[in-house]
C-alpha cells in the first residue's frame, strides 16, 4: 500500500507554466522487487478521471495522453519518493483536479486504474 499526496496546484494563466508534486509515503516505494510505477491523472466535471502521464519504477519508460506530448513532462526522485509533472504552454482544456497514483503494474497506471491514489490538486487555466 502507498500512501500518495499532492502538491503545487493552483491557477495559472494560458500559456503559463505549473509543476505539480507527488510525495509517497512509504518505506517501500523503491525495493528490490521492484519500483512502484506513477502516473497523473485529471478529471474535469461531469468526466471520467482520464490518464495523463505515466513512468515506470526506475524511469526507464514514460508515456503521456497525445493531447499532452511535448507540453508536459513527467519525471521522479526515487530517493526523495517524489514523482513531478512539469505542465508547460498550458491551455484552458489542461484545468482539472490532477490526481496522482501508483501501482507496481506499469500498464495498470496507463490504464488509469492504479491500485493507489492520492487526493487530488486542483490545476485552474484562465484563458
Amino acid at each position: 500500500q502507498v500512501q500518495l499526496m499532492e502538491f503545487g496546484g493552483g491557477s495559472v494563466q494560458a500559456g503559463d507554466s505549473l509543476r505539480l508534486f507527488c510525495a509517497a509515503f512509504t518505506p517501500t516505494f523503491t525495493t528490490t522487487s521492484g519500483n512502484y510505477a506513477m502516473g497523473w491523472f485529471r478529471r474535469t466535471p461531469g468526466k471520467e478521471r482520464e490518464f495523463v502521464a505515466a513512468i515506470s519504477g526506475s524511469a526507464d519508460t514514460v508515456d503521456y495522453t497525445e493531447s499532452v506530448k511535448g507540453r508536459f513532462t513527467i519525471s521522479r526522485d526515487n530517493a526523495r519518493k517524489l514523482v513531478a509533472l512539469q505542465m508547460n504552454s498550458q491551455k484552458p482544456e489542461d484545468a482539472a483536479v490532477y490526481y496522482c497514483g501508483a501501482d507496481r503494474n506499469f500498464q495498470a497506471v496507463v490504464r488509469a486504474k492504479p491500485l493507489n491514489w492520492g487526493q487530488g490538486t486542483q490545476v485552474t487555466v484562465s484563458s
